[in-house]
């Protein structure tokens, strides 16, 4: 019983003492400040002169530069900077993605030209630091807008100094935290990708972070590969955030997948379709008078012919009249007694005939006037009525569109709406988002968008705090893929030891 209780006890002390994700949150913030204010007193943010650049390719608003630096210069990726081109042009900002040496390749904002010399690079380290920092603070400020749940699973696996042999992992789907330690690179990629392609299935989003920008474009298009193999659309699911240094990964063309070239599409196409409906709707309104004008017009039409019909139904009951008055005069004398005396009777002798005879001609001239004018009103009246042959079908269809698109209110709602590139709104609808755990941590987007899982590629080659603010955005659960002979070796993880020393 007392060494129940005793391994009760030790158990207890060895959960309080052990850390959680808030306390590794905690330490890397002073950690991350500390380093802000050495390197605000340090030369890493020094202006550098003398820098060659060059444009290698533009992907919407996006712009990517090869700099050389000065021999025995650097930066390191990520590091937002100012590139201030000479001859007074206006600076711009960018990030710097990957390079070796001293020549180093930018994403910028704005353009600089095909080329410039002579421009002067401003790195900002203390500024990447202090946003970082601020992001963590943000973390323990508002518990209610991150979820560290899934981290506290992790804050243990950051703690470890321990070898290959003594680190496990749980099976696909078992746990919150998933571990894939393999020492071939190859192997934990193919793994990763089936892992993505069950995820995406499952309908799951997922942010899957790596080390640098070039092992972030090589998983991509290992996973892009796998999914194509198995019948998945990868342009569908799969979104590099920053442009791709690359242009091909494993066979597969994966500039296209670039977030800012899958926006820019995005927002081309719906500027096409937006002034394709424009026209449309400009084109229903063109319309709609000009056939109110002829159905008036035709409306007109039928009422003229309607009463040219009984003006002629009219003279010719007056003709046959005049006819019959005509054979009776002819023939009066000739006929019989009895047929006098009928006549006679109502009125009608030799004199009252002619009289008949002169009302009817007068009657059926006045009708014939007035079947003139209405001749000349019904050759007045067709032109203006006639409907071009491809006119009344051309305006049903797109009456047709109008009213499935929600009616004419609805459409000039859409056009009058100011188009806005919401780049949040973008990338919460992306599947599989992928990019650096620092880009995670210090780009203010991903402080609003959340996701199901985290993947972390290389990870011991992630310094533990963007490794964290990356695990604060997830939702269900983290999967850690790398060699866990790195861990010792890149030596960017807390643990006990190292807070120690």
């Amino acid at each position: 019983m007392t060494n129940r209780m005793m391994a009760n006890a030790a158990q207890k002390q060895f959960l309080k003492d052990r850390m959680t994700a808030r306390d590794l949150i905690e330490t890397w913030a002073l950690r991350l400040e500390a380093e802000q204010k050495r390197v605000g007193t340090s030369a890493l943010d020094q202006p550098i002169a003398q820098v060659a650049g060059r444009l290698l390719h533009t992907i919407g608003t996006l712009h990517l530069y090869e700099l050389t630096l000065p021999h025995g210069s650097s930066i390191e990726h990520d590091t937002p900077l100012s590139i201030i081109p000479p001859d007074d042009m206006e600076p711009t900002e960018g990030i710097v993605l990957g390079g070796q040496g001293n020549v180093i390749l930018v994403q910028t904002f704005d353009a600089i030209g095909q080329s410039c010399a002579n421009a002067t690079v401003v790195p900002d380290r203390a500024g990447l630091l202090a946003t970082s920092a601020k992001r963590l603070r943000d973390m323990l400020a508002q518990p209610d807008a991150f979820r560290l749940g899934p981290a506290d699973r992790l804050a243990p696996l950051l703690e470890t100094t321990t070898e290959a042999g003594e680190l496990s992992g749980a099976g696909p789907g078992s746990s919150i935290l998933m571990t894939i330690w393999s020492n071939e690179l190859s192997v934990r990629r193919q793994r990763l990708a089936a892992l993505v392609i069950e995820l995406i299935r499952a309908n799951k989003r997922i942010l899957l972070v790596s080390p640098d920008h070039q092992a972030a474009d090589a998983l991509v298009g290992t996973i892009a590969r796998a999914m194509k193999a198995v019948g998945l659309t990868y342009k569908t699911w799969v979104s590099r955030y920053e442009m791709t240094l690359a242009h091909q990964a494993e066979g597969i063309g994966i500039q296209e997948l670039g977030f800012e070239a899958q926006m820019h599409q995005f927002y081309a196409k719906s500027r096409a379709d937006k002034a394709a409906l424009r026209r449309k709707y400009e084109r229903f309104r063109e319309l709609t008078p000009v056939l109110a004008y002829k159905g008036q017009k035709q409306k007109d039409l039928d009422e003229v012919r309607l009463l040219e019909w009984r003006l002629l139904t009219q003279r010719t009951d007056i003709q046959n009249k005049i006819k019959d008055v005509t054979a009776t005069l002819a023939e009066y004398e000739n006929l019989p007694l009895f047929r006098r005396l009928s006549l006679q009777a109502v009125g009608k002798n030799v004199e009252s005939l002619h009289q008949y005879l002169e009302l009817y001609e007068s009657q059926c001239a006045e009708l014939k006037g007035e079947l003139d004018v209405a001749k000349v009103r019904i050759d007045e009246l067709v032109p203006e009525a006639a409907v071009p042959k491809d006119m009344r079908p051309e305006f049903d269809e797109l009456k047709e569109d109008i009213v499935h698109l929600g009616g004419t209110k609805k459409i000039r709602e859409l056009l009058a709406a100011e188009e806005d590139t919401n780049r949040q709104a973008f990338i919460q609808n992306r599947r599989l988002v992928v990019t650096t755990a620092s880009r995670v941590l210090s780009d203010p987007l991903f402080n609003r968008v959340r996701f199901d899982v985290l993947i972390a590629d290389e990870a011991p080659w992630i310094a533990a705090a963007p490794l964290l603010g990356a695990a604060g955005l997830v939702r269900e659960r983290i999967v850690i893929s790398g060699d866990t002979r790195d861990i010792a070796k890149a030596d960017l993880w807390a643990s006990r030891a190292a807070q120690a020393k």
